[in-house]
């Protein structure tokens, strides 16, 4: 087994090995979607209670390889004899044939090495190549590419070349990748292991070494987000905080360190954005407690902490934090759509708790207070009668006194 190896990187090859939707992202973001660069589109105008779905992979992203299982001729419709294919995952939905076998004694990567694979990529369909990598180098276990890559280079020796069918659950998924890939595009993957060595040492990593790292696993986050795979991409953008949080045995510069603090600020603006998409709001919370803990006026945490908050019915506690995000920058269009739908729908809610307390209290009367019905009750005597009885007694007592004096 080889020495640590450098932070895992694609080397150039024709075709990029980030789906092209990251360069979309890089190009222009927004702020529902992620942090990567100085240019802001504006948001869409969605309402908070309508959040992308979040596509269904079942529990693909934590399958892991199994046995080969064996494959119906109804699975495999006109693929080669049965005896040649393993059945990965056991649905006939990820399949591995050994094109060429690895030389005797031939090692198994484990998770965690640092593996390097010649790829090429064509469509099931029609055999269209899309994609050729002579070396992809990628972190086996992280998903840094693809899931089907990552599953099916961890049955293979290194030396060895197969042929991998792959559903589009496994690799680009309903969204595909523009222009090549189609929609829910079944793939082929001729996958050739080279190399496995084991993945650096974070604490020996220089400052830049952990920069690059680090930067390398948000922009695979930020693939896998253009995909709707946000389990995936939440997995990346934590993988590159651990990279930076990581304890050092080296020297890091000042500006290397003001370097690492930027970038943990977009992993955690980004991972924010992944889970709110999945619905988990206390961890989307959190993540953005931890960005403002480090740059309180980062609009983009501001911003998120407040949709995230709106989302749990906390507009009381939503609506200061956006306006503090306006403050900073008023001529964003989106942080005022946002807020001006928080005020409303705040309004709204204090309208239907008020009339809750007014049917529990009763009648309301003019100054907004509810009424006190008049006593009831056999000791309840009004006071027009006392005085009138208190009349007539001293009535009485002065009369019987001169009747007295006459006589």
């Amino acid at each position: 087994m080889a020495s640590k190896a450098a932070p895992p990187t694609a080397e150039p090859g024709p075709v990029s090995p980030l789906p092209s939707g990251a360069a979309q992202l890089d190009a222009g973001e927004d702020f529902e979607v992620l942090d990567g660069t100085e240019d802001e589109e504006e948001e869409d105008d969605d309402d908070l209670s309508e959040l992308p779905p979040l596509e269904d992979l079942g529990a693909s992203q934590n399958e892991e390889p199994t046995e080969p299982q064996p494959v119906t001729s109804e699975e495999t419709g006109n693929a080669p004899p049965l005896q040649e294919w393993m059945d990965i995952l056991g649905n006939g939905l990820l399949r591995k044939k050994i094109l060429v076998a690895a030389p005797p004694g031939a090692e198994r990567p484990s998770k965690g090495q640092d593996v390097t694979v010649q790829l090429k990529v064509s469509l099931e369909d029609d055999g269209t190549q899309v994609e050729e990598q002579p070396r992809l180098t990628f972190t086996l276990g992280d998903c840094d590419f693809l899931q089907a890559l990552d599953l099916s280079v961890q049955l293979m020796n290194v030396g060895e070349t197969a042929l991998i069918i792959a559903d589009a659950k496994y690799c680009f998924g309903a969204h595909g990748r523009s222009p090549a890939i189609p929609p829910n595009s079944t793939l082929r993957l001729e996958v050739a292991l080279q190399t496995a060595v084991d993945g650096p040492d974070l604490e020996l990593l220089s400052g830049r070494e952990r920069i690059n790292l680090a930067d390398h696993k948000r922009e695979c986050g930020n693939a896998h987000y253009q995909r709707a795979d946000f389990v995936l991409a939440a997995n990346s953008y934590d993988l590159a905080l651990k990279a930076i949080g990581a304890s050092s045995k080296v020297d890091v510069s000042p500006e290397e360190e003001s370097e690492l603090l930027e970038l943990k600020v977009k992993c955690l603006n980004n991972l924010a954005a992944s889970q709110l998409k999945l619905d988990h709001y206390s961890a989307a919370l959190n993540s953005c407690s931890l960005a403002l803990s480090h740059q309180p006026d980062n609009i983009k945490a501001l911003f998120r902490k407040g949709k995230v908050l709106a989302q749990q019915g906390e507009y009381a506690e939503a609506i200061p934090i956006l306006r503090a995000a306006l403050k900073l920058e008023p001529s964003n269009k989106t942080i005022h759509s946002e807020l001006s739908k928080l005020v409303k729908k705040h309004a709204a809610q204090r309208h239907t708790e008020t009339a809750m307390y007014k049917k529990m209290l009763g009648t309301v009367g003019a100054s907004g207070l509810p009424t006190k019905s008049p006593a009831k009750g056999p000791r309840s005597i009004p006071w027009k009668w006392l005085f009138g009885a208190t009349a007539v007694a001293l009535g009485g007592v002065a009369l019987s006194v001169v009747i007295a004096a006459r006589n």
